[in-house]
């Protein structure tokens, strides 16, 4: 499902799950610390920008491909979230995701591509969990939550929780998540788990929390002359 794996550009670049049963409450005083950071956070998130590095590792042929380029994030209202993704090296590759659907734009041969998510908007919905300005709750209810451990991500103090999904048709592609937490409560690198080996890490820096975004600075503005396909 090709549209399922662009989404990993962010969020493999980003991305909240429909939620199976709820868990239990972790003992964990640690995790429990760490989540608790991430509802401080929560509380008054609106949006970020920040540099992106992503890696996708291709066991059987030990193949890391890299990308670099920047992220705009801003939660318009609870459980409406956009992102756009802009791409430039060594790759250009611009995608938005928003009002339903997920856009990709390749400016090197002038051609872009669409889905609409449709029946897929929960599955897209819990991958956003896994970005910015989620609560404990809400990653409580999708996935099952470990610790980690301590970690340090381009010089900043983390902390590495694991995460499995509940979900069926989630846990079929993505076998497990890990996010590293840093003190200030924010996700700085995601690595998604895809299956027999194989693995995108992104990560995250000079993050700017809450800045003005204009809903034109998410938005893909398509050339003339376009070539226009769809997702798989």
């Amino acid at each position: 499902m090709t549209w399922f794996r662009t989404l990993f550009v962010p969020l493999g670049t980003l991305l909240g799950l429909a939620a199976a049963s709820l868990g239990a409450r972790p003992a964990d005083p640690l995790l429990d610390a760490v989540l608790a950071r991430l509802d401080q956070a929560a509380i008054n998130f609106k949006g970020i920008t920040a540099d992106i590095r992503k890696l996708s590792h291709t066991d059987v042929v030990n193949v890391d491909d890299v990308d670099s380029g920047t992220i705009v994030v801003k939660r318009v209202k609870p459980h409406d979230t956009r992102i756009r993704v802009d791409l430039t090296n060594p790759r250009r590759q611009t995608v938005t995701i928003g009002a339903g659907k997920v856009q990709v734009f390749y400016p090197q041969t002038n051609e872009a591509q669409e889905v609409d998510l449709g029946k897929n908007r929960g599955m897209v919905d819990q991958f956003m969990l896994l970005g910015f300005g989620s609560n404990s709750g809400e990653i409580r209810n999708a996935y099952t939550v470990t610790l980690g451990g301590a970690d340090s991500i381009n010089g900043e103090r983390t902390t590495r929780i694991i995460l499995v999904p509940k979900d069926a048709e989630i846990l079929a592609r993505v076998k497990k998540c890990e996010l590293w937490i840093s003190d200030k409560g924010w996700t700085v690198q995601q690595k998604f788990h895809t299956g027999g080996g194989d693995y995108v890490v992104s990560t995250y820096s000079g993050m700017k929390l809450n800045p003005i975004i204009a809903d034109r600075d998410l938005k893909l503005e398509l050339p003339k002359g376009v070539k226009f396909g769809k997702l798989k």
